[in-house]
């Protein structure tokens, strides 16, 4: 099973929506050079490598420009793929050895959850070239883990946003999440991501932002358990429960198709 690849869409049931991965099971370790241009060629927001060496489970996470520490869709997606596959015994949790730490995920009926670490956000003053960037009023800007947090006044506003690419690329920050209270009652709260600055103008669905969304609205609306949605193109669900010093990010995956690596 192993130089194979999938595809997989995460936060999600239905193919065609959510947000693909591309997950990558290696059967030795490859050099940075060569794991980057992989992602490069796959065009996806994340590409997943994983390598099985005896009981533990290693895993790294490229966009088609850089490396990145945490990532949330494309770790749920290879959960999915070492259950499918068995590589993993599907009754068992996965610990992933990470440059964010081990993460634990395991099934929690037809949903796989995530251990994610959560991400506090500070207030920051309004900044003129990201109202301009995204013609937007905020009722609240912070920042966190190198991103921007927007908060907007309603469901509409986020979805309306069509942001000037060029503005939002000379903003000094690794990307920007607007978010709103949802309009519907089975959600909490929506959310868009872009991030241009490492190669994805918005992000379809992105678990590690809701590392800092999932505490954000569990106090404003006093919950600890939040349903999201993130309101891209291709849409997708993200269930959240709040435990101290931990977040856990739950959702659905399924694979689009599988390959074999030959180079």
């Amino acid at each position: 099973m192993k130089n194979k690849i999938y595809m997989v869409d995460t936060f999600t049931d239905v193919p065609f929506t959510g947000n693909p991965a591309c997950v990558c099971i290696l059967s030795e370790d490859r050099d940075d050079k060569w794991m980057q241009s992989f992602a490069f060629e796959m065009n996806l927001s994340e590409t997943a490598f994983i390598i099985l060496k005896e009981e533990e489970v290693f895993l790294r996470w490229f966009t088609p420009k850089t490396e990145i520490e945490l990532c949330g869709h494309a770790t749920l997606a290879s959960a999915h793929v070492l259950w499918e596959t068995r590589l993993v015994d599907p009754e068992k949790p996965i610990a992933f050895n990470t440059k964010s730490g081990v993460l634990s995920v395991k099934k929690i009926g037809p949903l796989i959850e995530m251990d994610f670490p959560i991400h506090r956000h500070q207030i920051a003053d309004f900044s003129l070239d990201l109202l301009s960037a995204f013609q937007i009023s905020p009722i609240y800007v912070g920042t966190f883990d190198g991103r921007v947090l927007v908060e907007v006044e309603n469901e509409d506003m986020v979805k309306a946003i069509e942001p000037d690419f060029n503005k939002l690329k000379k903003l000094n920050t690794r990307g920007v999440v607007i978010t709103s209270v949802s309009a519907s009652d089975d959600i909490d709260f929506v959310s868009r991501y872009f991030a241009p600055w490492d190669g994805v103008d918005e992000d379809p669905v992105t678990g590690a932002t809701h590392c800092c969304l999932g505490p954000y609205w569990a106090r404003k609306l006093e919950k600890k358990e939040l349903r999201a949605y993130q309101a891209s193109s291709r849409g997708g669900y993200i269930n959240m429960r709040i435990e101290r010093d931990k977040v856990f990010l739950a959702g659905n995956a399924v694979t689009i198709y599988e390959g074999r690596i030959i180079v």
